[in-house]
């Protein structure tokens, strides 16, 4: 018993495993900058559509942003994008007339 003293003077070796429990278990739904709002038009940064000034119609739960050229204007379809690629203009288009409620990740899933 007299060994057990005299280890837990010292620090434990460099082989003990710790582990580091996580506070934060679930990721926090993605905020939205304050100056996107339905309607903004947005300049997009990277892509196949990089320069192209795009409408944001609304964000989607994974938080990406959802943006449409309109396609019949600038040939840009339904897109998502990432907000770090996009700069928001202090320019907005009315949605009137928009519905959007049915467009969700999964509209954009590849299908199996």
């Amino acid at each position: 018993g007299k060994m057990t003293e005299t280890q837990s003077r010292f620090y434990p070796g460099d082989d003990v495993q710790t582990f580091y429990k996580r506070a934060n278990r679930t990721p926090k739904p993605t905020k939205l900058r304050k100056s996107i709002t339905p309607g903004t038009v947005l300049i997009v940064l990277s892509g196949r559509f990089r320069g192209r000034r795009v409408v944001f119609i609304k964000q989607l739960d994974s938080g990406l942003l959802l943006i449409s050229g309109p396609y019949k204007v600038n040939g840009v379809p339904l897109r998502r994008v990432n907000q770090a690629y996009v700069i928001p203009t202090s320019t907005k288009v009315s949605l009137d007339g928009v519905d959007s409620k049915d467009i969700t990740d999964a509209f954009f899933a590849r299908s199996k």
